[in-house]
């Protein structure tokens, strides 16, 4: 495969651009265990997320009823329509996926009796956080998602009370995240720096947390992370510009130390704060 790779550059006259992340997976065994993660059949349509040359691609075609492969760079999209031309179940769309709605790109394949919608990604590293919030929180979500991220991204990704982040918090709420594969520097062309692993992203049918308003939840969460180091009760009034003894009495009513730091809560922790808040909060808003 590294040597595939390695011809396909030769031959089209290509560099990696290290602007856009671009890194190739080139070990083989990898590239299949995360098909195999992905659990594809004949009704799954599958959409990929910077698919390079084709090498991941490829492989879900020979899995999944449809592959939609969103490709930024221009180059790479030549590249794969004349590489992947044989593959009629293949549709590589040029695009930078943040501007894309999913319901556009697979939607006419859910109206299909039985098939369902997932998601099998490298991603570009300094991408990871936004590319997953966008397909999470997209009107049209996917059964599950496989991505290859950054091994440190993976680690927080899955992480419990104790060390979570936002972005624990917020793939969490829609999913249950869990390791299936760690992958060496090695096996990617050109090597990057640090190693990756495959996190596979089961998605919840409803929100692992019931709140009456998602973005005001999230609005909650952001505030008692943007000032990690700081006491919750602290970070959480001046996050969201509420006196901090009102906001005090919240986090005892919702069974939280109030001298506890972000990263300390759980999912429902968290519910159960925005809970207390939400009506301050709501209050502010409207004022």
């Amino acid at each position: 495969m590294r040597q595939d790779v390695r011809r396909l550059l030769q031959e089209f006259d290509l560099r990696p651009k290290k602007g856009l992340g671009q890194s190739f997976l080139v070990d083989e065994g990898a590239l299949r265990r995360i098909v195999e993660a992905a659990e594809l059949g004949p009704h799954d349509v599958v959409l990929e997320v910077g698919p390079g040359l084709g090498g991941l691609t490829r492989l879900l075609a020979e899995r999944a009823g449809r592959v939609v492969a969103i490709e930024l760079d221009r180059r790479l999209v030549d590249v794969l329509r004349q590489t992947l031309s044989d593959l009629p179940n293949v549709e590589i769309v040029h695009g930078d996926i943040l501007a894309l709605d999913p319901a556009d790109l697979v939607g006419r394949w859910l109206s299909l009796p039985g098939w369902q919608y997932k998601v099998v990604a490298n991603l570009p590293y300094y991408i990871t956080s936004a590319v997953l919030r966008h397909l999470l929180t997209a009107e049209v979500k996917p059964k599950l998602m496989v991505v290859t991220v950054q091994r440190e991204v993976a680690q927080r990704l899955v992480a419990g009370p104790g060390q979570m982040s936002l972005l624990a918090v917020s793939v969490q709420f829609y999913g249950r995240p869990r390791i299936v594969a760690r992958l060496k520097a090695g096996a990617f062309y050109p090597s990057p720096q640090v190693d990756s692993a495959v996190v596979r992203v089961d998605l919840h049918e409803r929100p692992r947390v019931d709140v009456d308003d998602v973005d005001r939840f999230f609005e909650v969460v952001r505030a008692g992370f943007a000032q990690r180091r700081k006491q919750l009760r602290n970070a959480l009034s001046q996050g969201l510009s509420l006196p901090v003894e009102g906001v005090t009495e919240a986090l005892r009513r919702a069974g939280v130390d109030e001298r506890q730091r972000a990263q300390a809560l759980s999912l429902e922790e968290w519910g159960r704060v925005y809970r207390e808040l939400s009506e301050q909060v709501s209050r502010l808003s409207r004022s």
